[in-house]
Formats: C-alpha cells, sequence, structure tokens
C-alpha cells in the first residue's frame, strides 16, 4: 500500500511541474548537455537505460537495474577548449534500496579581466558544478522509480550563484518482449543565491522515452522526447526535441552506438548547409571482467565537434 501511495504521489509531481513550468535558457544551461560518453553517442537518449550507473544523470530510476556496486569517471571535451567531467558512483544498500551520487563539472578556462576603462587587472575563471545524491527502489517487479537531491553552483570570477533541484523518475521493463518504458523530470528547483540579483528559472527537462531490444538482430534502439516543458508556438512544436540511437553487440565485450539528435540539429542550422549535426557515434569495450571504456563522437555541423571518453569499474 505504502509504494501505490508512493506512486501516485511522484506521477503527481512529475505531471504537476511539467504542467506548470517551462523551460528557459539561464545561467545552468549546463545541466542540459548530455553527460557520459555511451548516452551521448545515442544521441542523449537514455531515459530507457538499464544498467549504468551514468544513467543517474537522466533518470534517477534507473540505479535499481545495476546488477552490481559501479562507478564511473569521464572526461568531456567541449568548444572553445571548454573541459568538463563528470563522476557517478551507485550501489544497493542491504534490503533498503540503491544509493548514488554524481558530479557534473564545467571549466570555461581563464578570461582576461579589465575595467571599463580597459584596464587590464589579471584574469578570472569561470566554472559551474552540479552535485547529486539520488536513490531508488522498486515498486514492484521490472517497475522502479527515483529520486535525486541535487545542488548547483555557478562562478565567475569573485560572483556566484546557487540553486536546489530535484529529479524524479520513473522506469519500466518488460524482459519477456524486450521493451523498456521511461519518464523523468530533471531539475526542478529553485535558485537560492543570484547573480546581480535577477532571478532565474532552472532548466526544467521532462523527458519521455521508450526502447526495444530487436528479436533477431543484436541491437537496441531507444526513441526519446526531451524539453517536454517547452512552451513553442503549436503542441507539436513541442516534440521536434526527438533524439534516437542504436546500440549494437559486436560481441559481449564490444559494443557500437549511433545516434540523432533532432533538436540539436534544428538548434546548429547556420545556413543552407549544416553537416552532420545532430549527429553522433561511438564504441564501448568490455575488459578485464571488472572494466569498460566509453568514446564518443558528436557532430556539431559548422560549429565543431565533440569528443568524451568514460572509463567505467565494478565494484564486487
Amino acid at each position: 500500500m505504502l509504494k501505490i501511495k508512493a506512486l501516485t504521489v511522484t506521477l503527481f509531481i512529475l505531471f504537476f511541474f511539467a504542467g506548470n513550468t517551462y523551460s528557459q535558457n539561464n545561467t545552468y544551461d549546463f545541466l542540459r548537455l548530455n553527460v557520459g560518453a555511451r548516452a551521448s553517442a545515442l544521441g542523449g537518449s537514455f531515459v530507457t537505460n538499464t544498467n549504468d550507473v551514468n544513467g543517474l544523470f537522466y533518470n534517477p530510476a534507473s540505479l535499481s537495474t545495476i546488477t552490481t556496486s559501479q562507478a564511473s569517471i569521464g572526461f568531456y571535451k567541449y568548444l572553445l577548449d571548454i573541459n568538463s567531467g563528470n563522476l557517478a558512483y551507485g550501489q544497493k544498500f542491504k534490503d533498503e534500496g540503491y544509493f548514488g551520487g554524481t558530479v557534473k563539472y564545467f571549466n570555461y578556462g581563464s578570461f582576461t579581466k579589465k575595467d571599463a576603462s580597459a584596464n587590464d587587472l589579471g584574469t578570472f575563471n569561470a566554472n559551474d558544478l552540479a552535485v547529486t545524491l539520488g536513490y531508488s527502489n522498486a515498486f514492484q517487479e521490472n517497475f522502479y522509480y527515483g529520486a535525486n537531491l541535487k545542488f548547483i553552483y555557478s562562478q565567475i570570477d569573485e560572483f556566484n550563484s546557487t540553486a536546489l533541484a530535484v529529479d524524479l523518475g520513473l522506469l519500466y521493463v518488460i524482459p519477456s518482449t524486450m521493451w523498456n518504458f521511461g519518464i523523468s523530470l530533471l531539475n526542478a528547483g529553485t535558485q537560492m543565491s543570484q547573480y546581480d540579483n535577477t532571478k532565474e528559472d532552472l532548466p526544467l527537462d521532462l523527458r519521455v522515452g521508450v526502447s526495444k531490444r530487436l528479436e533477431h538482430l543484436p541491437v537496441r534502439i531507444n526513441f526519446e522526447f526531451s524539453d517536454l516543458t517547452q512552451s513553442g508556438e503549436s503542441f507539436w512544436e513541442n516534440f521536434k526535441n526527438l533524439s534516437v540511437g542504436g546500440e549494437f553487440d559486436f560481441s559481449e565485450n564490444v559494443k557500437f552506438r549511433i545516434g540523432y539528435d533532432n533538436a540539436q540539429r534544428q538548434d546548429l542550422k547556420t545556413g543552407s548547409s549544416i553537416g552532420i549535426a545532430g549527429f553522433s557515434t561511438g564504441i564501448g569495450f568490455n575488459f578485464l571482467e571488472n572494466y569498460s571504456f566509453d568514446y564518443a563522437f558528436s557532430s556539431m555541423g559548422n560549429v565543431g565537434t565533440n569528443n568524451r571518453i568514460d572509463v567505467g569499474f565494478k565494484l564486487k
């Protein structure tokens, strides 16, 4: 009975925030960027993912599907020499459920500092940070729920801004037919301190996805809609934020991935030619039984390209 009440409350919160809030560009837009090489290679379609601790960044309910304690560390080379790192850890704690945590960090480099008269005052740095604590458990067999508590920090020179948010998620898997269904609400919260006393909304993100492992092919196909809280000119415009991914099992230890992010492709239109903007690909290796290595390449068309690497550990 308690689990039924918890499910009801989770669904109410998901749809309450989705129906009463919308996303805007703001200080914390780094939270919108994909995390992890595997997810990036799949075009960000990761809300139905299972048995990967980096799923905490997309759907906290997925934490309940890890089969052993896991840790992951990643590095992301973004545009203009912007560097990013991510950490994730998760484990089951007796019969109490699954607990985990993540760190997402951006370093924007060093900038020249000048006063209003253009006098050189040295240099300053800019950084963003998000730290998450997560919990997940099962309502019943193959039906999972989860929640994250997230602290967000942004710094430019001696100025900073902070926020507190929650992520909520549900995940349902059907092993017999190999279908997965997921929904998550990310970054629902409020700013605690502001830059220049300007209050901003967090980049709320409602994601809904489905994935299917094909019966006669070694591939799982993912479909996902993101940013469903955005206020578009029409109802159907919200569905431009579609991402599609496919993960092919070359063998038990080698996986090839390909993805497409339609929203990113539309946003990167800079003229008549946008190349392969929005497309991504990658590969993953499992080795020495308890270790994994993942790489992802993402195209931003005429703007440039991004590269990511992750190393994963299974802790038995």
